[in-house]
C-alpha cells in the first residue's frame, strides 16, 4: 500500500500569509451561492471549508447588551460627560473582554460590536440624546476614538471585538425617521457631520459603519453615495457597512425610492453596503432578492464579492481563522472587582455640578438628609443595556455612605385606588409565580420578549390596591402604575393587564397609560395597544370598544409625602429625571425641554418645606430648568450599575465632581430649531452658533475646589500651533479640572463659530498642585468648507485662542496670526454654480440630483426659494444663462437686490423628479464680481446653473 500524501491546509487557513491573500484564496473556493448567504446578518456555515457560521452584530453601548447579565456602564452621554479619553479606553477595553468571556460560553454573544454612537447631539429632543457623546464633533470622536481602541485592543494583528460607528449620516430625529430627509448643506456636511466620523475612522481602531434609517438630501443612508466617496478614502482598511434593521426592505416599503427589492437591494449593495440586517434571523428573503438581482443584471458575481470581502477581513482580524494566534481567545475577564470599581470610576466621573450656591455641598457628616423623587430609588436600563449584576440607587448609596439613620425617603408618588362604575375597586391578585427579570436569558432580539402570562390578571373587589402612580409627562400625560410588591401593571400579548413587569420595557412599551376625562370619571388608555382597559369576568383587559370609567381616588399625594420628609431634615435631596423607555427613546423624540408637571410639583414641595434643596437629575438628556430657588444642582445621565454609590459619594464630597456638560443646555423650548433643520450654520445651533443665553453652556461643570489658570503662550511651528499654560488647584481638596482650548475666528469673511473646541485634557491635581497643560493644534483644526472651491481652506488672518473651564468660562485668550490662502471669486464664467454650493438660503431643502450621485435645490413646498452665490466673477460679462433642472415651475435671476433679470420656465414633464432638462434664456449681466440671487418658484429641482458670454 502507498504511503497517503500529507493533508496541506489551504492558504485561508496559513498564518504566515498576508490577510488580503488568504482573503482571496477563500473567496475563490467559495461557490456563489455560498457567498450570497454571506450577506445577510446571520451567515451560514460553509462546512465544506470548516468555516463557521458568522452574525454581524453586537449592541455594546455601554456593556455588552441583550445577551443576559454584564457590567453596566454610564450612558453614552454620561461617558462623554466625563470628557475623559483615558477613562473612555478602558471602559471599551473592559466591554469588549466581558464580549470574550460571554461568547465562549454562548456563540450568540458576536464580536463585531455595533457601537459606538457618533450622531452629534444637535438637538436636545432627540429620543436617543442618551446614545451619543456631545454636541461637538471634535470631543465626539475624542471619546469615540478611545471607546473604539479600547473594544479593538492593542494587539498588531487581531482585535478583540470589530466596532461598528452608528449612525452613518445626520440622525437626530426618530419622528418619521424611516421617511425624512435631513437637507445638509456642503459646509454642514464637511464642517459638522462627517467631521465626527471622520476623525474616528482616522484614528485606526474602526472596522465599518452602520447606515442610519433617515434620508439625507432626499437619498436614503442606505445607497449615500458618501460611503464610496468619503468614507472609504479616509483608511487603507477594508471597512464593512452593516445595514441597520429592516432598512433595506424601507428602502421599497416605508421610502417608496425604489420600485422592486431587487433594485434596492442591488442599490444597497453598488453603494457599499456589505451585510444586510432584516427579516431577523430568516435569510431568504434577501438571498432571494440578490439573486433576483442578478438575474436582472443589476448585479454582477464581483460586486457580491467586495461585499463579501471587507466582511472577511472584518473576521480574519477577529482571529476566526487562526484560534491558535488568536492573542484574546482566552479571555475570561467578566464582573471582575476590577470592572466594578471601573463602572463606579465612571459614574463618578460623569457627575456635572451645574449650581451650587452657598457651598451647600458636600453634605458634613452628621446631616440629616430627606431623599425623594421618582428616581430616587432607581436604577433605570436603557434599550442598549445589559442586564444587571450589581444595582445601585442613589437611596442606597446614601444609606450605605451616611447611615440609614439619617436618611428618610418619600417617593413623591400619588398613591391611588382606582373605583369601577359598580363601585368595586381593582385589585391584584396574591400569586406564587417566581421572580422573572426581563431579558436576563439574553435574547438576539429583545423586541421580541414578550410580557408575562403566568400570572394572574387584575381583578376587582369591594377592597382594591393600593397604586403608585406616576405621570412622566409627554403629551396628554403619560402614566406608570405600580402595585405594592414593585410590580409595575403590563399588558400582555393576550391582552390581558398583570402586575407583572420589573420595569416599563420593551419596543413597544406595555407598562404606560392615560388618564382621559370621560363623564363623572376617566377612561384608562393603554398606550401601547391604543385601547382603553375594561372589566371582564375574566379579569382587567384591553377593551375592543368602550372601556369602564374609572374614579380616581387618591389615598395621598405626592407633595404631602415629600412635606413629610423634607421639613425634618436638614438637607432634601430630590432626585428627578426620566425612565430612558418613556417620552424620549429610540422612536420617540420628546416634546419639551420642560420636566414634568408632576415633578415640577415635587420641586416645589421641597422647597416650601426645606429651603436647603439640592436637584439631582438623572436623565438621558437636558431639560430646562427654573432653579432660581434651587440651591445646587446636580445632572448625571443614568450611570449604571454604580450609579447611587457614585452620586452619594459626590454628595458627601469624597470625590468632586469633574463632570463637564457635552451640549448646551437652553433655557427655554423657544431657544430650539425645528427637530429637522439640521442647517446647524444657518440655524444658529449648538454652542457653535448659538447667540442667545443658555441655562448652562457646552463644558459647564463646577468643582468642590477652585482653579488658576496662567501663563498662555503660542508658537506656530512647522504648520501646527503650539498652545501651553499652567493650571492650578487653588482649593482645599483632590480635583480633577478639564482645561478646554477653544479657537475663533476673528473677522471671517463666512460665518464662522462663535468658539470651537479644538483640544481638551481633563487633569487630576492635588491642593496647591500646578501642572502644565500643552496642546498641539493641526492647522487644518482653523479651516472651513469653502463652497466656492469645494475643498477645505485656512483663511489668513486673526485668530483668538481661548483657554478655560467652559465654553463660556473663559480664563486666557490671546490672538494669533495664522497665514492661509486668499479667498478667491467664483470663476463663474468656467464653472457655472452648482445649487448646493450657496453661501446662504431660504426656503429651499437639498434633494437628490440623481438615484445614485449628486444634490439639487428645491423650494420648500409652497413657498419661494432664494439661493446666495456671493463674489460671482462674470470677467467682461454674460449674456446668456443656462439652468439644469427638473420638475416645472421658474428660475429667477438677480443680482444683489436689483431687479430679475431673467425667468428660465420649466414645462410640466414626465420623466419624474430625476427627468432633467437645460432651459436657456438671453440676459445681460456686467463685467465684474457680482452676488447672484436665484429664486425657485414651483416643484422645481435646480441641480445648477452656467453662463455664457
Amino acid at each position: 500500500m502507498s504511503a497517503q500524501p500529507p493533508h496541506t491546509a489551504p492558504p485561508f487557513r496559513d498564518p504566515q500569509l498576508p490577510f488580503a491573500k488568504r482573503i482571496d484564496d477563500l473567496l475563490s473556493r467559495l461557490a456563489l451561492d455560498e457567498k450570497i448567504g454571506f450577506l445577510h446578518q446571520f451567515a451560514p456555515a460553509v462546512e465544506r471549508l470548516g468555516v463557521a457560521a458568522f452574525r454581524t452584530g453586537q449592541e455594546a453601548l455601554h456593556g455588552v447588551a441583550w445577551m443576559g447579565p454584564a457590567t453596566v456602564f454610564p450612558q453614552a452621554v454620561g461617558l462623554g460627560a466625563t470628557w475623559n479619553t483615558d477613562l473612555v479606553r478602558r471602559v471599551g477595553e473592559a466591554v469588549s473582554k466581558e464580549a470574550r468571556a460571554m461568547r465562549a460560553r454562548d456563540d450568540r454573544v458576536g464580536l463585531n460590536v455595533w457601537a459606538p454612537t457618533v450622531n452629534l447631539l444637535r438637538h436636545p429632543l432627540w429620543g436617543r440624546n442618551e446614545e451619543g457623546y456631545a454636541e461637538d464633533p471634535k470631543l465626539t470622536s475624542a471619546i469615540a476614538t478611545a471607546y473604539t481602541h479600547g473594544l479593538r485592543g492593542e494587539h498588531p494583528t487581531y482585535w478583540r471585538t470589530a466596532p461598528v460607528l452608528k449612525h452613518w449620516l445626520a440622525h437626530n430625529h426618530e419622528t418619521g425617521r424611516d421617511v425624512t430627509s435631513s437637507s445638509v448643506r456642503p459646509r454642514v456636511l464637511h464642517e459638522y457631520d462627517l467631521r465626527a466620523f471622520r476623525e474616528t475612522v482616522e484614528a485606526g481602531a474602526v472596522a465599518g459603519v452602520m447606515p442610519a434609517y433617515n434620508l439625507v438630501n432626499g437619498r436614503p443612508n442606505h445607497v449615500s453615495p458618501y460611503l464610496r466617496e468619503h468614507l472609504r478614502t479616509w483608511t487603507d482598511e477594508e471597512l464593512m457597512v452593516c445595514s441597520d434593521a429592516g432598512a433595506p426592505s424601507n428602502l421599497v416599503d416605508s421610502e417608496h425610492y425604489f420600485d422592486t427589492h431587487e433594485e434596492a437591494t442591488a442599490a444597497a449593495l453598488l453603494a457599499g453596503v456589505d451585510s444586510f440586517t432584516d427579516h431577523g434571523t430568516d435569510s431568504s428573503k434577501i438571498t432571494a432578492r440578490v439573486r433576483g438581482a442578478l438575474e436582472q443584471d443589476l448585479l454582477t458575481e464581483s460586486d457580491i464579492d467586495a461585499a463579501v470581502r471587507r466582511q472577511l477581513s472584518v473576521r480574519f482580524r477577529l482571529g476566526e481563522f487562526d484560534p491558535e494566534h488568536d492573542p484574546h481567545v482566552l479571555t475570561t475577564e467578566f464582573d471582575t472587582p476590577a470592572h466594578r470599581a471601573l463602572a463606579q470610576e465612571a459614574a463618578e466621573q460623569a457627575v456635572v455640578l451645574l449650581k451650587n450656591s452657598g457651598d451647600l455641598l458636600p453634605l458634613a457628616s452628621g446631616t440629616r438628609i430627606a431623599v425623594v423623587g421618582p428616581l430616587a430609588d432607581e436604577c433605570k436600563l436603557d434599550w442598549y443595556s445589559g442586564t444587571l449584576l450589581h444595582r445601585s440607587t442613589p437611596l442606597a448609596g446614601l444609606y450605605e455612605r451616611f447611615g440609614s439613620e439619617l436618611v428618610q425617603f418619600a417617593e413623591g408618588v400619588d398613591r391611588i385606588l382606582l373605583k369601577t362604575s359598580a363601585g368595586t375597586f381593582l385589585h391584584v391578585p396574591g400569586a406564587d409565580a417566581h421572580d422573572e427579570v426581563r431579558g436576563a436569558e439574553g435574547a438576539l432580539d429583545p423586541a421580541l420578549l414578550a410580557g408575562r402570562t403566568d400570572l394572574p390578571p387584575l381583578t376587582t373587589g369591594a377592597t382594591g390596591t393600593e397604586f403608585s402612580l406616576i405621570d412622566w409627562g409627554g403629551g396628554g400625560g403619560v402614566l406608570t402604575l405600580r402595585a405594592p410588591d414593585g410590580r409595575y401593571l403590563s399588558v400582555a400579548g393576550d391582552g390581558r393587564v398583570r402586575a407583572s413587569a420589573d420595569q416599563p420595557g420593551g419596543w413597544v412599551v406595555q407598562e404606560t397609560f392615560r388618564l382621559e376625562p370621560h363623564e363623572n370619571g376617566h377612561l384608562l388608555r393603554h398606550i401601547g395597544t391604543g385601547h382603553h382597559l375594561s372589566v371582564a369576568a375574566d379579569g382587567l383587559k384591553v377593551a375592543d370598544g368602550n372601556g369602564e370609567t374609572f374614579e380616581v381616588v387618591v389615598v395621598e399625594r405626592g407633595e404631602d409625602a415629600v412635606d413629610k420628609v423634607a421639613s425634618q431634615a436638614d438637607v432634601v435631596l430630590v432626585v428627578a429625571g426620566n425612565d430612558p423607555h418613556i417620552n424620549g427613546r429610540e422612536t420617540e423624540d420628546r416634546t419639551t425641554l420642560a420636566l414634568p408637571a408632576h415633578q415640577e410639583r415635587l420641586l416645589r414641595a421641597a422647597r416650601a418645606a426645606n429651603p436647603n434643596m439640592v436637584l439631582a437629575l438623572v436623565s438621558a438628556y437636558p431639560y430646562a430648568v427654573d432653579h432660581a430657588e434651587v440651591p445646587a444642582l446636580l445632572w448625571t445621565a443614568h450611570g449604571g450599575q454604580a450609579a447611587g454609590t457614585a452620586l452619594a459619594r459626590i454628595l458627601a464630597g469624597d470625590v468632586s465632581p469633574a463632570g463637564r456638560l457635552p451640549q448646551t443646555w437652553y433655557a427655554d423650548d423657544r431657544d430650539l430649531p425645528d427637530l429637522l433643520d439640521y442647517d446647524v450654520i444657518g440655524g444658529r445651533q449648538t454652542y457653535l452658533y448659538f447667540e442667545g443665553t443658555p441655562l448652562f453652556p457646552f463644558g459647564h461643570g463646577l468643582s468642590y475646589a477652585s482653579f488658576s489658570y496662567e501663563g498662555l503662550t503660542t508658537r506656530v511651528d512647522d504648520g501646527t500651533l503650539h498652545v501651553s499654560f499652567t493650571v492650578g488647584n487653588t482649593g482645599d481638596v483632590a480635583a480633577d479640572e478639564v482645561a478646554q482650548l477653544y479657537t475663533r475666528a476673528v473677522e471671517p469673511s463666512v460665518p464662522r463659530p462663535r468658539r470651537e473646541l479644538a483640544a481638551h485634557r481633563r487633569v487630576a491635581l492635588a491642593p496647591g498642585e500646578v501642572t502644565e497643560v500643552a496642546f498641539r493644534v493641526p492647522m487644518s483644526a482653523f479651516a472651513f468648507w469653502d463652497v466656492a472651491q469645494g475643498r477645505q481652506r485656512v483663511a489668513p488672518g486673526s485668530y483668538e485662542i481661548l483657554v478655560g473651564a467652559s465654553s463660556e468660562d473663559i480664563r486666557l485668550a490671546r490672538a494669533v496670526d495664522l497665514d492661509g490662502e486668499p479667498s478667491a471669486p467664483r470663476a463663474v464664467m468656467a464653472r457655472g454654480l452648482d445649487a448646493v454650493d450657496f453661501d446662504d438660503q431660504s426656503d429651499t431643502e437639498i434633494v437628490d440630483r440623481t438615484k445614485t450621485s449628486g444634490d439639487s435645490v428645491a423650494p420648500l413646498a409652497g413657498r419661494r426659494g432664494e439661493l446666495v452665490f456671493r463674489d460671482c466673477d462674470f470677467g467682461e460679462g454674460a449674456a446668456g444663462i443656462t439652468v439644469d433642472a427638473a420638475g416645472e415651475g421658474t428660475v429667477e435671476l438677480s443680482l444683489g437686490d436689483g431687479p430679475v433679470l431673467a425667468v428660465l420656465t420649466l414645462s410640466p414633464r414626465t420623466a419624474g423628479p430625476h427627468g432633467y432638462a437645460t432651459v436657456s434664456a438671453p440676459v445681460v449681466v456686467a463685467a465684474g464680481v457680482h452676488e447672484v440671487r436665484l429664486g425657485l418658484r414651483g416643484p422645481v429641482r435646480l441641480a445648477g446653473v452656467a453662463f455664457s458670454a
